[in-house]
């Protein structure tokens, strides 16, 4: 028996390391055995070493204090960025004074005659409602400085963007050139933008459009790429076949093959110019996100909340017509001929004109100050009672400043306190193993490099305590949204009753959740972690819910037919079979999770993000840009060690 068994297991432990999970374990263990006695001998301190740190802040003090010397005097600022500055302000202040021109009645039909040929009756009512409300709440002269900006920053956008991706389309050399650089401007969070806008064109509305515009443009670019590469081979062969030139193909195939993408980037460039034109309150951009930051400050929960229902509401009704834009265009809802539809559109254009004439005699161009509605101060007396109430002194469970203060205390703390006290050696081991376990060694490459870029930054304290925040709100934010996947999946009167929730979570600026945020947690890192989850969970949850929804019926019934009860048909077949779903769900809950971290500087959050908001109001370039490009680097981080490599799924499905 034993001249069996020797030769057996010396057959299985090469069949074990031909596994490539083990082998990695193998190589790494191999690995930590040898270097770790050494890097332990040199750097047996936690912190990251000072030799390894490069200053920056002298470098980008100087640039930043040569462009405000010559912002002035400069050929570049006076013949070039100037007229750029000139030309935004004119754009969107001719925009606005048309709205202002058209009355709150004129803009109201126009909108929900736009609506209806677009997307139908109950769109179009819809529309209407959402513009009343906004003057209701006596928001409507904001809500239309929002929108002349909106206007602007979105056409901006979508010529930039489609620019970009009609250059990424169609050449390979400039697809690898742009992905890399897309990749990093849809990590960066949003305020890192503002700084460096601001130095070259001051605090105004050209530096808010311009912002708005570089944060918005990406999705348009890379969908209008992606809608490029991936037209039929089959179509574009038999065009070619017919003798059609470059320009021919790309008019008469391309481009209709990839409508579909094209008007998904102009919808996802539509909800990112509103998320941005709000948050670019901070540099003078005005309107409804100016009130919003005003109220914020006070903590004015109210007024914010007065101002950021229209948000919303315009979040809303832009995503719908948008979306049915897409549907119909895509051949999923009914058609006119071009004649009739002609008719229609001249028809609708008539009836607004006609409505904004008719207003404008009677004298009701504005809207009238005794028609709103004050919602201010019932709000504020509902936040003191939940104040009261709900804040703290809640029998048997403490309220929600304890809840805060003990999530603080259980959670945030030991893991800021476990990672800050790892040797910086052993988190890069750590995200290494991670990263080449799920990917490939260059996955773990990049991964390492990009976590060491933050302690050569001089920022690795505050990107630990970053990346504990962004850790802590991506568990719970899993834990209750794959649980309320599964519900929605498993139910249709859970998803219909979650979908109106969804859509409005979803719509919502990462700006407005800070609202409620503050009135019920107050400040400091625990509210900051709940706007996080607030704003991570509606992408988790349609992301979960419908990967359980797509797996395949012959399975879910071959197991029923086996005798499987539900539970059991979830555990061995739904979530094994829609695992690139769940891991697409944990995927972009890192990346939303991250970018509303950040903003949670502004309610005491810390780290980084308070860097880059310090960094902002001060006019500091040097601590704003570090923190901003730090970030990134985590982003970079956590999105390689959550998401497998394209080569790693080609190789396990083969």
């Amino acid at each position: 028996m034993a001249a069996v068994t020797a030769p057996t297991v010396r057959a299985g432990l090469p069949g074990l390391l031909r596994h490539r999970a083990l082998a990695k374990l193998a190589l790494l263990a191999l690995a930590a055995a040898v270097l770790v006695p050494v890097v332990g001998a040199r750097w047996a301190s936690g912190s990251w070493p000072d030799a390894l740190t490069v200053d920056l802040s002298e470098p980008l003090g100087r640039a930043s204090e040569w462009i405000i010397d010559n912002r002035d005097s400069h050929p570049l600022f006076l013949y070039f960025l100037g007229h750029v500055s000139n030309a935004v302000v004119l754009c969107v202040r001719a925009v606005y004074l048309v709205l202002l021109a058209a009355g709150w009645a004129g803009v109201t039909a126009a909108a929900a005659l736009v609506a209806w040929r677009v997307a139908g009756v109950r769109a179009a009512l819809g529309t209407g409602l959402a513009f009343l409300a906004c003057g209701l709440l006596g928001m409507w002269v904001p809500t239309m400085q929002t929108l002349a900006l909106m206007v602007v920053a979105v056409l901006a956008s979508v010529v930039l963007g489609a620019l970009l991706g009609l250059a990424a389309g169609l050449s390979d050399r400039t697809y690898r050139v742009l992905r890399p650089v897309l990749d990093t401007m849809q990590v960066l969070p949003a305020f890192a933008y503002l700084l460096p806008v601001v130095l070259v064109f001051g605090i105004g509305v050209p530096a808010a459009v311009l912002a708005t515009v570089v944060y918005a443009a990406p999705p348009m670019a890379r969908l209008t790429a992606l809608g490029l590469r991936g037209a039929d081979p089959g179509v574009l062969e038999a065009v070619a076949s017919l003798g059609a030139t470059a320009r021919q193909r790309l008019v008469t195939a391309r481009l209709p093959l990839a409508r579909g993408e094209l008007l998904l980037g102009l919808n996802q460039t539509i909800m990112m110019a509103l998320s941005m034109a709000v948050i670019a309150s901070v540099i003078g951009a005005g309107g409804l996100g100016d009130r919003v930051y005003q109220a914020l400050a006070s903590v004015d929960v109210g007024a914010a909340l007065a101002a950021g229902i229209p948000i919303v509401l315009l979040a809303v009704v832009l995503d719908r017509v948008t979306g049915a834009a897409g549907a119909r265009l895509g051949g999923d809802g009914p058609e006119n001929s071009g004649r009739s539809s002609a008719l229609l559109w001249g028809g609708a254009a008539v009836l607004a004109v006609a409505v904004a004439v008719a207003a404008r005699l009677a004298g009701r161009r504005e809207w009238p100050e005794a028609w709103a509605v004050n919602i201010a101060e019932p709000v504020n007396r509902a936040v003191d009672w939940m104040t009261a109430h709900l804040y703290s002194g809640v029998p048997y469970l403490g309220g929600t400043a304890h809840w805060a203060g003990h999530f603080t205390t259980w959670v945030l703390d030991p893991l800021r306190s476990g990672l800050q006290g790892l040797p910086w050696w052993s988190v890069l081991f750590l995200v290494a193993t991670v990263a080449w376990l799920i990917g490939t060694w260059r996955t773990a490459l990049t991964a390492v490099l990009a976590m060491a870029a933050t302690g050569v930054l001089g920022v690795w304290e505050p990107s630990l305590d970053t990346l504990s925040q962004v850790l802590a709100a991506v568990a719970v934010t899993l834990v209750l949204g794959v649980a309320t996947g599964v519900a929605a999946a498993r139910s249709d009167r859970v998803e219909r009753l979650l979908r109106p929730v969804l859509d409005v979570f979803q719509t919502m600026p990462q700006f407005v959740y800070l609202i409620p945020v503050v009135a019920l947690f107050g400040v400091g890192r625990a509210p900051a972690v709940a706007a996080a989850v607030v704003y991570a969970l509606p992408a988790v949850v349609r992301i979960t819910a419908q990967g359980l929804r797509q797996v395949d019926p012959a399975a879910l019934e071959s197991a029923r037919s086996l005798g499987a009860t539900g539970a059991q048909q979830l555990r061995q077949v739904q979530l094994p079979l829609a695992r690139p779903a769940l891991l697409l769900a944990v995927n972009q809950g890192v990346v939303l999770v991250l970018a509303v971290v950040i903003i949670g500087g502004l309610v005491g959050g810390g780290a980084l993000g308070y860097d880059v908001v310090f960094g902002l109001a001060q006019g500091d370039l040097a601590t704003g840009l570090v923190a901003g490009v730090a970030i990134v680097c985590l982003g970079l981080v956590l999105d390689r060690v959550t998401q497998p490599t394209e080569r790693r799924r080609v190789k396990q499905g083969a």
